[in-house]
């Protein structure tokens, strides 16, 4: 019975070996099979690409504007702040800046800790010598530490101008009411969609002529086009300036610039694949 038994293990065995080899055999075949049609198909195929580029000029001015402020106290630090940013945001409103245009972009409250060396007065050493506050003599043992010396808040908004001739006063306004840190100025596009547009139409225009030309030069037939692929270049805001302000009374020393945004280059590459016929 037992011997009867193991001839039909080896006997399943064998077959499961069998089918799992079979199984091996087929999906590399299928695999050198799908291969060499992939390999077909990319010798029946050419590849062309166009680049499309758009000079636009910037129509908006980022600017940003904070107040940072320390206290002894949360309470205290939270108002101080709050009081000089709403004043820096009505002056901002006044000029007529639409509210849409005003985006906070940073509320940082951190502890302020202060480093202590104070004399160690109770060795032996302090008693016998007679030595005071007024008198510690070097290498007289001390205690170091730090301690909590209150808090610091830091709040920013971003402003966006779209009157060029209102960056002077929005910057002038917002210091004198109390705006003490002013970030990077920038000139962007506000829609720059449009322009990526045309840029991707002059890229396609181009990929289709290098193709056609491609084509005469080399004497193949151009089939439909099968595959479209887009790469697009982001532009880099224009800097202005950099400054930072340490007080209010930096209103009066900010000066700016005859504003010249200059352009910005929108660039879009494709890459139009053929079947050739």
């Amino acid at each position: 019975m037992e011997e009867q038994t193991i001839k039909f293990l080896n006997k399943v065995i064998m077959l499961t070996a069998v089918l799992v080899v079979g199984i091996i055999v087929f999906l590399g075949a299928e695999v050198a099979y799908q291969a060499k049609s992939l390999d077909q198909q990319n010798q029946n195929q050419i590849t062309v690409s166009g680049q499309g580029k758009v000079y636009a000029k910037p129509d908006i001015a980022l600017v940003s504007l904070g107040v940072t402020t320390q206290s002894a106290t949360v309470a205290d630090v939270t108002k101080n702040n709050t009081d000089k940013m709403n004043a820096v945001i009505d002056a901002v409103k006044a000029l007529k800046i639409d509210e849409k245009d005003i985006q906070t972009t940073n509320y940082s409250l951190t502890p302020v800790y202060e480093n202590y060396t104070t004399p160690v007065y109770d060795s032996p050493t302090a008693s016998s010598s007679g030595l005071g506050m007024s008198a510690v003599s070097p290498g007289f043992p001390v205690r170091t530490g730090t301690t909590l010396k209150g808090y610091k808040l830091e709040q920013n908004i971003q402003i966006k101008i779209r009157d060029f001739t209102k960056i002077g006063d929005v910057l002038a306004q917002g210091t004198a009411k109390g705006a003490n840190l002013v970030g990077d100025l920038q000139f962007t596009i506000d829609n720059p969609e449009q322009f990526k547009d045309q840029a991707r139409a002059k890229a396609i225009d181009q990929a289709k002529t290098n193709a056609k030309n491609l084509a005469k030069e080399s004497g193949i037939n151009l089939g439909k086009i099968i595959n479209i692929y887009e790469n697009s270049y982001n532009y880099a805001p224009t800097m202005l300036s950099s400054t930072k302000a340490m007080g209010a009374g930096i209103a009066d020393s900010i000066s700016i610039p005859t504003i010249q945004p200059g352009q910005q280059e929108i660039d879009v590459t494709i890459n139009l694949t053929y079947k050739i016929r």
